[in-house]
């Protein structure tokens, strides 16, 4: 524990085991990336290094923002990240067949990725002000799926079905915990199901052979099914201790396709084993249990929502992954977040963990420390 007599007041009251994990996360994710270029910094683990630290200033920086501030600015934010969707549709910079981009200058955005913790402030907020009597109301659900479903629908057509999938998630998770009736959610559940074989039918030709695929990887082994398939013999030849580090031979000899993107996780348990694998998972799960301790904590109901809607969006990220990676879910294009290479996925988690640090920071005395 750091001592305050060590570091400033405004420094000392920073949650310090969490930045310290996180920093663990990610330099671990570096020697991973490090290794998936053959032993060279460049071009994965130096830039994702900068990505980083970049985002955590912006988190810490973030931390100081008081929950009135971020309540004042949510539904607007909403509205822009609303318009910026659709600005990609007509605006949008069209790359691997995907129209997600917006070129602003020097800078390139994907708006899809800001909506992820839009979305979850934007129903805490609407729930906030919602009366604790209208839960059991249609009122209390239409305005909701309104504000989720628009940029989900926007996502959906870029295409982006793994943004999508990640935004609906986050927005559902948040309705359930702010008390909506359990049967609203079997009956849409019930309905989902039915509908599949709609949905199956207007489904790009590549989401489709996705489908199948995870229904039956050896279908095409050599094709579409390739990247799942030596996923999985990655992961079962690293055993418990993994092969060693820089000895990796699916990824070093280029078997195992995006080794350093969404398959980083097969990349890093061929190497480091099954050991590396729960170092990633516990870690992971004692940031979700930091997030949902803030939301417990909170004194305000947004508080509440939005801490525990943020720390469910890190979730959805890293379960996804590795279900994924796992062949337990369909590849979707969900990147373990600090670890995969890819600045989105690190600007998305690092907002949500400085709006989470905003909201902790504000609970905390000032003789407590992080």
């Amino acid at each position: 524990m750091i001592s305050s007599a060590i570091l400033p007041q405004p420094l000392a009251r920073l949650p310090w085991r969490l930045i310290f994990l996180i920093s663990a996360i990610t330099g671990f994710g570096l020697l991973v990336l490090y290794s998936a270029a053959g032993g060279h910094a460049s071009p994965w683990a130096n830039k994702q290094a900068i990505v980083f630290l970049l985002f955590l200033a912006i988190a810490i920086g973030m931390s100081w923002i008081k929950e009135s501030t971020i309540k004042s600015l949510t539904f607007p934010v909403y509205g822009v990240i609303v318009v910026m969707l659709i600005g990609v549709e007509g605006l949008g910079l069209v790359k691997k067949g995907a129209q997600r981009w917006l070129d602003i200058g020097p800078i390139r955005l994907q708006p899809s990725e800001f909506m992820k913790p839009a979305i979850v402030l934007t129903l805490a907020r609407f729930y906030e002000l919602l009366p604790a009597g209208e839960l059991t109301r249609w009122r209390a659900v239409w305005p909701a799926l309104l504000l989720l479903g628009v940029p989900a629908l926007l996502i959906l057509v870029q295409p982006d079905l793994g943004t999508c999938i990640m935004v609906s998630l986050c927005g559902v998770t948040v309705m359930f915990l702010a008390g909506l009736p359990l049967w609203y959610f079997l009956g849409t559940g019930a309905i989902g199901a039915a509908a599949l074989p709609i949905a199956l039918h207007f489904m790009h030709g590549y989401q489709k052979k996705r489908v199948t695929i995870f229904l039956d990887p050896e279908s095409d082994p050599l094709g579409a099914g390739y990247h799942i398939s030596q996923s999985k013999i990655a992961i079962g030849s690293g055993g418990i201790f993994g092969k060693g580090f820089l000895k990796g031979s699916q990824s070093h000899l280029q078997y195992l396709p995006e080794g350093h993107t969404d398959f980083v996780f097969a990349t890093m348990a061929e190497e480091w084993g099954m050991v590396g694998g729960v170092f990633i998972i516990l870690a992971f799960a004692m940031v979700i249990r930091w997030g949902m301790r803030v939301g417990q904590r909170s004194p305000t109901r947004f508080g509440q929502l939005t801490a525990a809607g943020l720390s469910a969006t890190i979730f959805f990220y890293v379960s996804i992954n590795l279900m994924m990676v796992m062949g337990l879910a369909p590849v979707v294009g969900v990147p373990l977040p600090l670890v995969s290479f890819g600045g989105s996925a690190v600007m998305t988690v690092m907002i949500c963990i400085g709006i989470l640090m905003s909201l902790e920071r504000q609970q905390r005395s000032p003789s407590r420390l992080g």
